[in-house]
């Protein structure tokens, strides 16, 4: 009777129907003029001090260093949406209106993009998004000097199964926000097999969401809504192909499968637009072996909209080039698991290991066969090795295909994925008329990619569990079985020749990885922009010019100056030619160290009950005293001279290293590079500032102890479910940084 019973509760709650999630209500005003003054002189404070350390000394005219955040998502976003439902411990829905809110008052950025995934907006969230954006910009105050700048944007979400078929996530970003300078449609990147799969999947979507009303009737409305959400995207037409895009209807489904159709796309439109790469080195969704190279060519780059990469977010760092791999190429072009290292161990190899310890009493040669099938079969299963073992749990895989030595790494880190091996490929280009080769010159940011329309999560280390960082889970051992049995169950069916299959896709999302993964997410990072003023069009200015820079969250002000360009001083992000050698100067500067609580214009500008829900009573709070600078490191790149030249070599991480004193005014240096001329090749420079060490969210990631061999013994995952307390940050010390952008040096022709 009672399962009777809960059955009809189920069929009654579900004929009630779910509905549309609206964008919100803003609640605070744009900041008082004054507030903005403050903010501001502090940083000039910050730029004079420094200044005093370098004798005075200015390098090119000063410009404001704002701060923003162009990678947020909300509720509109169908991973945000799901991770929002009570079964992962969700808060509920973010509306885009929460972002303008967080943004003025929790923690007090310049500009913000919502970026909400291409492939999750339905026409009526496209415009409801836009809307909501613009009012958020309406309460800035004067256009020429307002307190916030909003931008809109979305996600160009692609994920191939294979290496060759892999091109990864771009954030599309547009200038301007009336609907006469933005697309009618954003433009997602589904394959045809991927979308007819979702549409196929429908009857089963229906089932899943009855299945978790029944086990959670409470949240009846939460998961009809969802089941609402998603027949609605899979029921709206799809665009023709080949059609121009300012012929298209508003209201069809747009598909660009790779880089050059979008980039054909947005230049049909003709807006203002950029292109950020992000995510370039994340093992939860790229393939092992996948490598920037194939991106490199006219077709699949535009150096005119793409000319950024995010090289931190919330999940985590991907700057750092490393010589290892999780997969290398056999003599017959078969994938073979490579042997661990030091400082590597390879998911493959742990399989394998994994294998022997269940040979009990096998035959040697018959356990050893076991183990080379592992290791075969966990290469096959590309980004998600665990499903060779279903039962096994995040602390079996130990740290395998994790960086042990990068600075906040990214979870199953992909070193060809990198921004230092990008920026030291090179191409011919029979194109350029000066016989230049083809290159990534791109300028640094950093970003959150919150999912809880959070914009600029970094301001401080707390609140680990789906608020600062996207750490979600299962919220108790009852919902966790549930989980599991639903990975099962598409282990089950999971077949690695049909990789376009939807469930086949959603199994490579499940289980161990997605387990150790919510120990790779952090507070957010921030992008930094050299502008000439506040307004709309100083920020985009900076960010077009490459006059950016990127922190990993705290608000550390940062200048890098080549001193002898042809034309004087030139800033990070410039381009030159020189026959001699570059001369160099670098100032940091410390972030205040921040003080509990809110200040008096949050507070004032938003009732107890709001700061709470999105700020849980913590918002950006400087107070007057610095963080010291503890080193400033210089980083050379010289980019291959033919695409066959071997990159270990040519990046030099850190090249030079600086030690500055513990001095709240910030530290300087100054250097060259003598060896420039005489090398006869070009050089790629940029800078890191590396603060004292505090405390931060995931600062030990998998907190893996080591035999005196270096061999992993055990980790301790920081869980985003109910095995780690929500009150455990799983705090360690990090030096927190600021990334300049580089300076591209040429050798004079």
């Amino acid at each position: 009777m009672r399962l009777v019973a809960a059955l009809l509760l189920v069929a009654g709650l579900s004929a009630c129907g779910g509905q549309e999630r609206d964008a919100g209500t803003i609640a605070g005003p744009g900041r008082a003029p004054e507030v903005v003054a403050a903010v501001e002189a502090g940083r000039t404070s910050g730029e004079a001090d420094v200044a005093t350390l370098a004798g005075g000394t200015r390098a090119r005219a000063p410009r404001q260093i704002l701060f923003g955040d162009l990678h947020v998502h909300t509720t509109y976003s169908t991973d945000a949406f799901f991770f929002s439902l009570p079964i992962t411990g969700g808060e509920g829905a973010h509306p885009p209106a929460d972002a303008c809110d967080f943004a003025r008052y929790c923690s007090g950025l310049d500009f913000f993009a919502l970026t909400d995934h291409a492939v999750s907006l339905t026409p009526e969230q496209w415009a409801a998004e836009k809307e909501s954006l613009r009012q958020c910009q309406a309460r800035a105050g004067d256009p020429g000097d307002p307190d916030l700048v909003a931008l809109a944007g979305f996600e160009w979400t692609q994920v191939g199964p294979t290496p060759e078929t892999h091109w990864g996530h771009k954030n599309v970003i547009f200038r301007e926000l009336a609907d006469e300078a933005l697309p009618a449609r954003p433009i997602n990147s589904l394959s045809d097999e991927l979308a007819t799969a979702a549409r196929d999947a429908r009857d089963r979507i229906g089932v899943g969401t009855a299945i978790l009303t029944l086990v959670d009737p409470l949240g009846w409305r939460e998961y009809a809504d969802f089941r609402w959400y998603l027949d609605r995207l899979t029921s709206l037409p799809r665009c023709e192909r080949g059609v121009d895009t300012r012929e298209l209807p508003p209201d069809c489904v747009e598909n660009a499968p790779e880089p050059t159709v979008l980039f054909e796309k947005l230049e049909q439109w003709g807006f203002d637009s950029l292109v950020i790469p992000h995510g370039t080195t994340w093992g939860i969704y790229s393939p092992p072996g996948t490598q920037l190279d194939k991106q490199l060519s006219r077709e699949q780059h535009d150096p005119g909209r793409q000319s950024l990469i995010e090289v931190m977010s919330g999940h985590g760092n991907s700057e750092e080039y490393r010589s290892y791999r999780a997969v290398f190429p056999g003599p017959d072009g078969a994938p073979l698991c490579p042997e661990p290292r030091e400082d590597f161990l390879p998911c493959c190899w742990r399989a394998g290991e994994l294998m022997r310890a269940r040979c009990g009493d096998r035959p040697a040669a018959e356990c050893e066969a076991l183990v080379e099938d592992a290791k075969r079969y966990a290469l096959e299963a590309g980004i998600a090795p665990h499903l060779v073992f279903p039962d096994t749990r995040a602390e079996d895989w130990l740290d395998c295909d994790e960086c042990r030595d990068c600075f906040k790494p990214a979870h199953g880190y992909r070193p060809a994925g990198s921004a230092q091996y990008a920026l030291a490929l090179s191409r011919p280009d029979p194109a350029d008329p000066d016989g230049k080769p083809l290159r990534f010159r791109w300028s640094f940011i950093a970003s959150s990619d919150n999912h809880t329309a959070r914009p600029g999560t970094g301001y401080k280390q707390f609140a680990r569990r789906g608020v600062m960082t996207d750490a979600t889970g299962a919220r108790s051992a009852f919902y966790d079985r549930l989980l599991r049995w639903s990975q099962e169950r598409r282990h089950r069916d999971w077949d690695p020749s049909r990789p376009n299959r939807l469930e086949d896709v959603g199994a490579r999302f499940i289980g161990a990885d997605a387990e150790r993964v919510t120990s790779f997410l952090y507070p957010g990072g921030l992008a930094a922009v050299h502008a000439e003023g506040r307004s709309r069009e100083a920020v985009w200015s900076a960010l077009a010019s490459g006059q950016v820079y990127g922190t990993s969250g705290p608000r550390i002000l940062l200048w890098f100056d080549l001193l002898n360009g042809p034309a004087g001083a030139a800033s990070m992000g410039s381009r030159v030619s020189l026959a001699e050698a570059p001369r160099f100067e670098v100032r940091a500067v410390g972030a205040f160290v921040q003080q509990p609580g809110c200040p008096q214009e949050s507070l004032s500008a938003l009732s107890p009950e709001r700061l709470e829900q999105l700020c849980r009573g913590e918002c950006d709070h400087p107070s007057d005293v610095r963080h010291p600078i503890g080193a400033i490191e210089v980083v050379r790149i010289r980019p291959q001279r033919t695409p066959d030249e071997p990159l270990d070599d040519l990046i030099e991480d850190p090249w030079r290293r600086f030690p500055c004193e513990p001095d709240p005014g910030g530290c300087v240096a100054r250097f060259e590079d003598p060896d420039f001329a005489a090398a006869g090749r070009d050089a790629v420079y940029y800078v890191r500032a590396l603060q004292e060490p505090t405390p931060a969210v995931n600062g030990a990631n998998l907190r893996t102890e080591f035999d005196a061999e270096a061999n992993a013994l055990r980790t301790r995952p920081c869980y985003g479910d109910f095995r780690t307390s929500p009150d455990d940050d799983c705090l360690a010390p990090v030096q927190e940084r600021a990334w300049s952008s580089p300076i591209f040096v040429d050798r004079a022709r």
